[in-house]
Parts: structure tokens; sequence; C-alpha cells
């Protein structure tokens, strides 16, 4: 495993990142809770990321309706010393319940929601607190004001974002700023081989901020594992048969054409497809580390040959222009 600073940050991670979206459910959609992972599943995945040298570790309040960080709270007080090895990431704003104000960025409810969390989590503190998703409704200077004093408070270590924009994103600092709060330290967002818009959009800012990029759906949601195939049926509990909104944009022939070349590729330089789309993103300068979504230890196990991948400039760039070529590049 290898290891980076996290922006500005104290926080040491691993760049590979373990994450919890699965746990109890797909993600924060209601009508999937239960059809994810189950606890024992959870438990072995976590277990074979611990043993890889994982050290991120990644969930929300609202994955599985509350059920992953319930799970990774269990986890971690199983398992001995396991806490002080972890740097432990969730998230709010996604709607948690049925009333108006159970959701969103409002001072309010993230005080509520972090203490929800420190209970399920059943820890004293989270080491990275993510704004989800942006809150329109809501000034992004009552947000980072409200993460400032949980920090002061000792209930989280630092703060950061999570599909944000880059101009999101230096609104937020700007504010921070202004405030004299504690400013993110972290943008986590999509960025794949099939998804490369955060490059263009946030990378020049998180650099000039000093502010960590981590990636999610670095396999662009199974698309990138070469398991989806032109005029075939979806696997049964695939993504695509399970919340295929995300990556509709993806099941064009242009995607499955490219897919192909880039399969090839990789196979010239005896490697799977997936380790290779996952040593694209870890080898990205603008990136810190990659949060994956593995199913079975075994996955966890393949991910992790994507660290010992080195690609140099010109082979990342060969892989990008592959992808630019079928012009692939939109929001996942």
């Amino acid at each position: 495993m290898r290891y980076a600073r996290l922006g500005r940050s104290d926080l040491e991670v691993s760049v590979l990142g373990l994450g919890g979206g699965n746990f109890g459910g797909i993600g924060s959609t209601p009508e999937l809770f239960e059809r994810g992972d189950d606890e024992r599943t959870a438990f072995a995945l976590m277990d074979a990321a611990r043993t890889s040298g994982i050290t991120l570790f990644d969930t929300a309040n609202s994955y599985g309706g509350g059920r992953s960080e319930e799970w990774l709270g269990r986890w971690l007080t199983a398992r001995p010393g396991a806490r002080d090895e972890i740097v432990l990431t969730t998230k709010v704003r996604n709607r948690v319940g049925t009333d108006p104000g159970d959701e969103g960025l409002s001072r309010r409810h993230i005080t509520m929601q972090i203490d929800a969390s420190l209970r399920r989590l059943q820890t004293d503190r989270v080491d990275l607190y993510l704004a989800h998703e942006p809150d329109s409704s809501t000034p992004i200077a009552e947000s980072v004001a409200t993460f400032d004093d949980l920090i002061r408070a000792g209930k989280i270590c630092h703060y950061g974002l999570s599909n944000f924009s880059g101009p999101q994103l230096q609104a937020a600092i700007a504010a921070a700023a202004a405030g004299g709060h504690a400013v993110p330290v972290n943008l986590q967002s999509s960025f794949s081989l099939l998804d490369r818009s955060a490059a263009a959009d946030a990378f020049a800012i998180c650099g000039r901020h000093g502010v960590a990029f981590t990636a999610f759906s670095p396999l662009a949601g199974g698309w990138l594992t070469g398991k989806y195939r032109a005029g075939e049926p979806y696997p049964a509990g695939s993504r695509m048969t399970l919340r295929p909104e995300p990556y509709t944009s993806f099941t064009s022939g242009s995607t499955y054409r490219m897919i192909d070349e880039l399969a090839r590729m990789a196979l010239a330089r005896g490697l799977s497809l997936p380790t290779t789309a996952l040593a694209w993103v870890i080898n990205d300068p603008g990136v810190t580390a990659a949060i994956i979504g593995p199913r079975t230890s075994e996955q966890v196990m393949a991910a992790c040959a994507a660290i010992d991948v080195t690609l140099d400039p010109r082979e990342h760039a060969a892989l990008a222009d592959i992808a630019n070529r079928y012009d692939t590049s939109r929001s996942a």
C-alpha cells in the first residue's frame, strides 16, 4: 500500500480507500436499502481492506439508512486497535428522515447529524466530515462556520466537500476565510476514464489551495471492469440493474468501443482492464486517493494490484487519449 498526506491536513491516508456505500443498501436510495451487502460481508470486506493496508474508510449517514455507519462502528469496536489505524470519513446532507429538516447543510441539521453519526460509529470523533452534496437553500458561510464549530468541539478533525464543483469549492474556501474559519481540506468527486470532468473543473483550484482530491467511482460504476457488453443483458445485481441513473450516459456504442480499446491496451501490458483503469486514476498527480466499492474480499485484493502499476506521463496520456477519441467524458 502507498500513503499520502491529505492536502494540508495532518491526515496520512492510503491511496485506496474502502467505500461503505454498499453496506446495508445501495447508496442513499431508500428503495435499495437491504439490497446491498449484509453485515457479515461488510465485516469481511473491512477485514480484507485492513489486512491490505487500507486505512481510509469512507461512509455516510444516509448509506443503507444508517446501517453502513452502524456496521462500521460495530467492526471498529470488535477489532482492537482498529480505530487508531483508520482515517474515518462520513458525510452529511442527504435525506435521513421524512421531516422537512431531515436533510441539508443547515447548522441545525449538521449539528444533529454529527451526534447521530458518532453514536452509530461508536467513536468520539470523525477524522474527515464531508458535505455530501451542495445545499442551495443554506448559505455556504453557515455550513462552513458549523463545521468549524465541530472542529473546535473535538467532534471532527477536518471537513471537506463531496459532489461540489470547482467554483463551489472556491466559494466555500472564500466563505471560510472571510469568517476566520477552518477551510475544507478535501474535495471528493467522481473521476475515472469515463468521467474526467473534475480534472478541468476542480484540479487547479484544489492545487492552488492545498485541497486534496479523492476520487469516487474510479471504475465508473463497474463499466471499467468490462462486465457490461454491447448487445448483452446487464449482469444480475449490477449497478445497471439496481441504480442505473448515474450511468445511463455511458450506454452508447462509442463507450463499448472505447472500453474494448482500453482493454486491448491493458492486455498489451499484461494487465486487466480494471487494474489499468484504477491505476490511471491513482497515478494522476491531481488525485490523492481513490474510493473503491468492492463486493468481495477477492475484489479488494484485485484493486490493490493497481498500487504496483506505474504509468509514466506518456502512458497516462495515451489512455486518456483513447477516452477522448470516443468523446465519453461526461458527468457520472
